[in-house]
């Protein structure tokens, strides 16, 4: 029987995306190996570049530096986007949008000041070492977190506007109380806002003090009712992280849009429904 002979640029295709998007071979290992240290380095000399010191000294390689890891991080992105079947998909994914913003601020530097920090979100990228270093149960609690926070986002979402909404109310209040007050800093309802979040919170600034006594006292009351809200967004997560647990999961790439965290036993993307090879 005559086997089919496959097409060559097909062929070709399937073999980079294998190195790009698996680490099971030497070639996809040594390509994340020097990505992962690519992006370390890219990091390290955007931090090197807000030091006044080593800025003036060492600019004209800390610039050449920046451009190169630009161009690099580009033509992998781009790479990514060939390789993959759904290259929508891949764009809108977490891993796609980071790839694309990590390139951007060197482009944006050529027409609008002070995006230049920005590139340190490539730091983010390193969340790919996982895969590479074969940690798959921390591939797997990386993504039962972000099931977790996707399932709890509307609770956490009521939560935040409650908590919002009663800073208002307590701030207000303390505006009543305080604003007439000798010597008093709040000025205004927004300030006493202000003041009423840092309470809340826990936090205690000082910058800002109540001045009365029944100011300390309204005080009293939002720091101890902070402390029974901060409990509230931790069981909303931990019930969201119960919820989103799924058992095993595989590190390999989905061929359709590159996403990783499958069931073991999965046929199709969890994300866009490719069918795994």
């Amino acid at each position: 029987m005559n086997e089919e002979k496959q097409d060559p640029a097909t062929s070709l295709k399937e073999r980079l995306w294998r190195i790009v998007f698996e680490a099971e071979t030497p070639l996809g290992k040594f390509f994340d190996v020097v990505l992962l240290w690519s992006i370390v380095l890219s990091v390290a000399a955007v931090m090197l570049e807000t030091v006044e010191a080593i800025a003036i000294e060492w600019k004209v390689w800390l610039k050449a530096a920046e451009w190169f890891f630009t161009i690099l991080f580009t033509i992998e992105y781009l790479l990514r986007l060939f390789l993959v079947r759904r290259p929508l998909r891949y764009a809108t994914s977490f891993f796609g949008v980071v790839d694309l913003l990590s390139c951007l601020p060197t482009y944006l530097g050529l027409f609008v000041g002070g995006t230049h920090s920005l590139l340190v979100i490539r730091i983010l990228r390193l969340l790919r070492m996982f895969r590479v270093l074969k940690m798959v149960s921390h591939v797997e609690g990386a993504n039962v977190i972000l099931l977790g926070l996707r399932k709890s986002r509307a609770k956490i979402t009521v939560f935040f506007f409650s908590v919002l909404l009663f800073a208002v109310l307590a701030g207000t209040l303390m505006y009543l109380v305080e604003g007439n007050a000798p010597g008093t800093k709040f000025t205004s309802i927004p300030v006493s806002i202000y003041y009423a979040v840092v309470s809340i919170t826990t936090v205690g600034y000082g910058d800002i003090v109540a001045m009365t006594a029944l100011g300390k006292f309204l005080t009293m009351i939002y720091v101890l009712t902070g402390y029974a809200i901060i409990a509230v967004p931790t069981g909303i997560v931990t019930a969201g992280l119960l919820d989103a647990y799924r058992g095993d999961q595989t590190t390999e790439a989905c061929p359709g849009c590159g996403a990783h965290g499958h069931l073991t036993d999965a046929r199709y993307c969890r994300r866009c429904g490719e069918k795994l090879e």
